[in-house]
């Protein structure tokens, strides 16, 4: 079989490694704030039209190819009010997240950026626009990665180590990733429990999944109505997996929007989120960039 047509449906087969997270938790727990305000379509960027995914509308009645302020408001609703208020609940609790990145997203909000830098939180590259990687041509999207990487060091101070794109990979993301070089994992991927290694040109390479399940964008999708229903959904996910950690303790990743969680009302399910996982004491919340250290030195690759 030809290497772009492989898929490991077996993956660990019910025999997951002997995790032992720090402060023997039964599973890590890593919030990722999806930054993305500011680097979407619009005209303000030359692209012709306006981003309309999601937002508060499930079908925007402005044509595609007409400037929709409607669209571009609920966008810098995020930015503007969403992303301090999400911050606040974090720091007040004294939570650590993951920032998935879309570097063009800072270079517009220099507050927001400073805030990230000083917080401390890590860096997951979510491209330097908005933009649907599947889509670009190889030397496009490598422009693209490396202009993502150089725009982060310089409103953040840092690079990213890990990359996420928007929706899906190209064929050619995780071998561009792997050659730019600075990059430790991706998380490109919605597969496992688990960080996995596998193999780019016979090298190593990590992956951590991520995941859209426990996830704000549930809001816009109909799934969710309250933030209740957030906090409901996310915990009975958290307990279950400490269950099964008394025995493999697993990860989890919750996906969270600064336009989407951010208003109050979803927020008020956040809070409450926050408030009971840090009341628990068999739960590591961490930064994705830790899990990739944990990972690389208590499980490298097999050779």
């Amino acid at each position: 079989m030809v290497e772009w047509l492989k898929r490991d449906l077996v993956g660990y087969g019910g025999r997951p490694p002997k995790v032992a997270w720090p402060g023997a938790a039964r599973l890590a727990l890593n919030f990722v704030l999806n930054y993305e305000e500011g680097s979407e379509a619009s005209f303000a960027q030359g692209d012709g039209y306006s981003e309309t995914n999601l937002i508060e509308v499930a079908h925007s009645p402005v044509p595609r190819g007409e400037r929709d302020r409607g669209a571009e408001s609920m966008f810098e609703y995020g930015s503007r009010a969403g992303f301090w208020r999400i911050l606040r609940l974090f720091q007040e609790r004294r939570l650590t997240l993951t920032v998935f990145a879309c570097a063009q997203a800072l270079e517009v909000n220099a507050p927001a950026a400073r805030a990230i830098a000083d917080a401390g939180y890590d860096l997951c590259g979510h491209g330097w626009r908005w933009a649907e990687h599947f889509r670009l041509p190889e030397h496009e999207e490598r422009r693209q990665i490396a202009a993502a990487v150089a725009s982060l060091q310089r409103t953040i101070g840092r690079r990213p180590h890990g990359w996420y794109c928007r929706y899906a990979p190209s064929l050619d993301t995780r071998r561009l990733l792997a050659e730019e070089g600075g990059f430790l994992y991706d998380s490109d991927s919605y597969n496992d429990d688990l960080p996995y290694w596998t193999r780019i040109d016979g090298r190593p390479w990590l992956v951590i999944p991520y995941g859209l399940v426990n996830n704000d964008m549930r809001f816009v999708r109909g799934d969710f109505s309250t933030g209740g229903d957030f906090f409901g959904f996310v915990r009975d996910a958290i307990d279950l997996l400490r269950q099964e950690g008394r025995l493999a303790p697993k990860m989890l990743s919750v996906g969270l929007h600064n336009r989407l969680i951010g208003h109050p009302a979803r927020a008020a399910g956040l809070q409450r989120l926050l408030d009971y996982v840090a009341g628990l004491d068999d739960v590591w919340v961490c930064q994705r960039l830790e899990i990739a250290r944990h990972w690389q030195t208590q499980h490298p690759c097999p050779s």
